[in-house]
């Protein structure tokens, strides 16, 4: 599973093959993959802090391509265990010492059908072993498959298989001012809330899965006009701070506690801090699940702690959200203008495109963006998070999945909510296609 900010782990086809075989090799049955077909985490059903897209470097990927050679050297691997399936299904198993490193797995047969799986463990050199006085050169790493106990039908480490090359080609741009519209996500205050503790409550709990948005919400009275300091100490992935309306900061964190300290100016009377916390995905799994929380932990100004103070919290997430102004039924509840061309945080944006022709999968380019969340005709198509990087300076993804079951010919309503600074003028529908790479 990968998160945002790592680098996808990417395995050879030879290291693969390698591993399947050596299990079949010991349990003498057949290997089930996870997993042999990428797909996309839709909507919001990634878990905590993981990418929309599922293993891409599946031997098909998400989109539904082959990825060579991993898919090819898997089917010949397949090919030659097939043709042991006789002594492997019905045979009698034993081992036998080939060297220091080496072992052969051998199935043989009532009707003296025989199979063996000679193994080199050795990372670093190759190997000549004897195997029923018959000489074999193993290489490093890797795995013989002689479906009758005397000749080679396969090699794990022996790639073969024609490479290729995934690309996308850009269908659509939508560099067009006059096409977008956008909605500025209201700032609540504690006033117009309708939930109120004299707490700060748990993120999860209390918007039970229902958003990964949570505004948390004081008022609170203050007698001079100051500059202060702002501490906010959150489990969640990312907080958004606002002070009487103005956005004063945010920070993000992983499974950890993290905090956001900002300055901030105070003035004389009334004060609201309004804070968003963010979840990308919720916990999902692991021991002691049900002692996990998230949300804000910690509220302080100065020396003064706000966390027994009495909290407003707008339950359902973002207004847009529980106005589903991505839907058909929903766009029309809220008032958009025509995007203005500066870039702001919290902001909903909304256009209209035509299915590009073919029958190549389709990928939205969202390298120009920050954060957020995509909606493609009232379906979303994931979370995104562009602006958090790898160690290697690049976004965890940035092209996202749209099935063409999810397209009309014409009309298309593609409605996205951005959290930082991104600009959706750089924004591009893209086609993806495999090509043949000249090496094999």
């Amino acid at each position: 599973v990968q998160r945002y900010g790592e680098e996808a782990f990417i395995r050879s086809a030879a290291d693969i093959a390698f591993h399947v075989a050596l299990f079949i090799a010991k349990n003498g049955t057949y290997v089930n993959y996870y997993m042999y077909h990428g797909g996309t985490n839709f909507g919001r059903t990634a878990a905590a802090n993981v990418i929309t897209s599922y293993y891409d470097q599946a031997p098909l990927d998400e989109y539904g391509l082959i990825r060579q050679p991993l898919w090819g050297h898997l089917k010949e691997l397949h090919a030659a265990i097939k043709l042991c399936k006789v002594p492997l299904l019905a045979g009698s198993y034993e081992t036998s010492s080939l060297g220091h490193l080496q072992i052969a797995y051998v199935f043989k047969g009532k009707s003296g059908k025989c199979a063996a799986f000679l193994v080199n463990n050795d990372n670093t050199s190759n190997a000549r072993v004897r195997f029923q006085n018959i000489s074999f050169e193993l290489p490093s790493m890797s795995i013989s498959i002689l479906p009758d106990c005397k000749n080679v039908a396969f090699n794990t480490a022996k790639v073969s298989t024609e490479y290729n090359t995934r690309s996308r080609t850009v269908k659509y741009k939508f560099d067009s001012m006059e096409r977008w519209e956008e909605f500025n996500e209201p700032i609540p205050i504690f006033s117009n809330t309708l939930l109120k503790a004299n707490a700060l409550l748990d993120h999860m709990s209390t918007t039970k899965d229902t958003s990964d948005y949570l505004w948390y919400t004081v008022s609170f009275q203050h007698e001079s006009d100051a500059e202060a300091e702002l501490s906010v100490v959150s489990n969640a992935h990312v907080v958004h701070a606002f002070v009487n309306g103005a956005y004063k900061g945010y920070a993000h964190g992983g499974e950890h506690n993290f905090a956001l300290e900002n300055p901030i100016e105070l003035k004389n009377g009334t004060n609201h801090i309004t804070l968003l916390s963010v979840m990308v995905g919720f916990p999902n799994s692991g021991a002691y699940l049900e002692r996990k929380t998230a949300g804000i932990r910690s509220v302080r100004i100065q020396n003064r702690y706000l966390n027994n103070y009495q909290w407003g919290y707008q339950k359902i997430g973002l207004l847009g959200e529980n106005l589903s102004i991505f839907t058909d039924n929903g766009r029309n509840k809220v008032e958009w203008s025509r995007f203005q061309g500066r870039h702001s945080r919290l902001i909903w944006y909304k256009t209209v495109f035509d299915a590009p022709g073919g029958n190549d999968p389709l990928a939205l380019n969202l390298g120009s963006m920050g954060k957020g969340e995509v909606w493609v005709n009232g379906q979303s198509i994931g979370r995104y998070w562009v602006s958090i990087h790898t160690p290697q300076q690049r976004p965890s993804q940035t092209w996202y999945n749209i099935p063409r079951s999810f397209l009309k010919p014409e009309e298309n309503q593609l409605v996205l909510v951005e959290e930082e600074y991104g600009d959706p003028l750089g924004i591009t529908l893209d086609s993806v296609s495999i090509t043949k790479d000249a090496k094999y």
